[in-house]
């Protein structure tokens, strides 16, 4: 049977960064070591050959300052009494040859006995002038590094003009056994050399195989373009991401975070302390425990916040991710004021369809004088109010505003009054304040302030709001059982509440949050007849007027902090 095609191999990509570092340094290993092999090889041959030529010198000398010497050239037969001693110096001192001479060269002693009697092989001059040399030279045991020194008659060897020169003494180590020598230490070098290559290729080994695990087997190539992504992703997010390391210090921020934290540029390395943040989210992001979706205020932002500690490595660290809040805050918010309206006017439809039927059964029972009469009564009842609003504000978002929150507060059983010095005319609100912030400001101080008054003998809530020549004051007092004097530092902080209901605490935290961002101010106070009084002043020219309006997210569906 025909086989079946093979597929075509994968060509092989470039080796990963661990693979190209373990080659380099076993290539770098292997070429230091080699390096000192061979400078240690010829280093030891050199000094193999001065050991050689000290150790023949020494030899030389001996032989011709030893008083039998000198004794036996006298001699008439001095190779008799001269060749035993030249074998027993040659087999003590570990050379190849002693050589005793005459002037003219004739060897008297010689390794090879049948060499006796012929002329040395090797250069003579100096040493008859009084002189000791070595020398590299080539003779009948091949080539050796020899010394020649003068046998002086009464002096000693290399004395100078003190006594006669009567004969020659040259002894020597042959090349091969320097050679030898060296080998036997090239060899043990080579062993050494070998062993460090093979701790270093071992080390090399372990080194990379852990840049092998940090790196995920990828080369060079693939970890630029893995950081590009990283970079690319990083700033093409809109959330916000933070990391911070085991000291709480900024290790990576992306221009999310920086947006939202209102963070400067360099922040990089620097604590999270110094970032300048609101007490609670600062301690929110040094806390090492992991946090969930928790809501925090920023200078202008609202604020969700995931944390997430970071183990594993050596300094431990947190990841944490922001989102932006305020534009949800804000349609959550609006989406609750519908729904209160929606409860309003279903309630006043509720009423309506019951006078309606008052109505009818008067004209029924032929009263339509009564009828008349009550229908009028009830339509100047509900036009009171829109009257004293509409005569007092003119500003369209205000006058909706309280009319709405004014049958909001009628449906819990709350009356809420708007004070005889509340006036604003269309147009005189400050040119930087929006309409959202208004709502946000003004919205949860009414509902903070029927919450309070809701169930009190005279549940009554009262609003003042009047056009100054500075700006614009906004005051919320209510009958509720007031703040104790303890606690009004803490009120505006987010979390605050006097409600054990989860999710509350944020309407006087965004108010406070909104009016300090427009550079106003927020006070509380206790009025003579009990309840709380908010009084917020926010000034013609406003802090955020040359910024771009991002709205500070108005009330959730809490609505009061209480």
């Amino acid at each position: 049977m025909p086989q079946a095609p093979r597929p075509p191999r994968r060509p092989r990509g470039p080796r990963s960064l661990a693979g190209q570092l373990f080659a380099m340094q076993v290539v770098l290993v292997a070429v230091v070591v080699a390096g000192c092999a061979l400078f240690t090889y010829l280093s030891d041959r050199h000094q193999a050959e001065e050991a050689a030529r000290r150790q023949a010198t020494a030899a030389a000398r001996a032989v011709a300052d030893a008083p039998s010497v000198r004794a036996a050239v006298r001699a008439d037969d001095p190779s008799r009494q001269l060749q035993p001693y030249a074998s027993d110096v040659r087999r003590h001192t570990g050379v190849a040859f002693v050589t005793i001479m005459d002037v003219r060269g004739i060897r008297w002693t010689h390794p090879d006995p049948d060499r006796i009697g012929e002329r040395f092989l090797g250069h003579t001059a100096e040493a008859l002038r009084g002189a000791t040399f070595t020398e590299t030279y080539t003779g009948t045991l091949g080539a050796s590094v020899r010394v020649v020194t003068p046998i002086r008659d009464g002096g000693a060897a290399g004395a100078g003009d003190d006594g006669r020169i009567v004969g020659l003494v040259s002894a020597g180590i042959t090349i091969e056994t320097i050679s030898e020598n060296a080998r036997g230490q090239l060899l043990a070098l080579l062993g050494v050399a070998v062993g460090a290559l093979g701790i270093g290729a071992v080390g090399t080994y372990v080194i990379n195989a852990r840049l092998r695990r940090s790196t995920h087997g990828m080369n060079a190539t693939e970890l630029s373009r893995m950081h590009d992504y990283h970079e690319a992703a990083l700033h093409a997010v809109r959330e916000g991401l933070l990391m911070l390391d085991g000291r709480r210090r900024v290790a990576l921020i992306n221009d999310g975070a920086r947006e939202l934290l209102g963070a400067p540029e360099g922040v990089v390395g620097r604590y999270v302390t110094d970032l300048g943040l609101p007490a609670p989210l600062t301690g929110a992001l040094l806390d090492t425990r992991p946090r969930m979706d928790e809501v925090h205020l920023s200078a202008d932002r609202v604020l969700v916040v995931n944390t997430s500690p970071v183990s594993g490595g050596d300094r431990e660290g947190t990841v944490v991710t922001l989102r932006d809040h305020t534009e949800l805050q804000a349609l959550a918010g609006e989406l609750n004021s519908e729904r209160g309206f929606t409860r309003a006017l279903r309630s006043q439809a509720h009423e309506a369809a019951n006078r309606l039927h008052t109505v009818v059964s008067l004209i029924e029972l032929g009263r339509a004088d009564e009828a008349v009469e009550f229908a009028t009564a009830e339509l100047e009842l509900a036009q009171a109010l829109t009257d004293q609003v509409v005569a007092a504000v003119s500003e369209p978002v205000l006058a909706a505003l309280l009319l709405g929150k004014a049958a909001q507060a009628n449906e819990r059983g709350v009356e809420l009054v708007v004070s005889a010095g509340t006036g604003v005319d269309d147009g005189m609100l400050p040119p930087g304040l929006p309409p959202r912030d208004l709502v946000t400001i003004l919205g949860n101080l009414v509902d903070n302030a029927v919450d309070a008054a809701q169930g009190s003998p005279a549940a009554r809530v009262t609003v003042t709001v009047r056009a100054t020549p500075d700006g614009l004051l906004l005051r919320v007092t209510d009958t509720g059982p007031g703040v104790h004097p303890d606690r009004r530092e803490s009120v505006f902080e987010h979390g605050w509440s006097t409600k054990a209901a989860s999710g509350r605490g944020l309407g006087l935290a965004l108010v406070h949050q909104t009016v300090t961002r427009h550079g106003g101010t927020l006070i509380l106070t206790a009025p003579g007849e009990g309840g709380a009084e908010f009084t917020a002043t926010l000034p013609r020219t406003s802090a955020a007027a040359d910024a771009t309006a991002t709205a500070a997210a108005p009330r959730t569906e809490d609505g009061s902090d209480r």
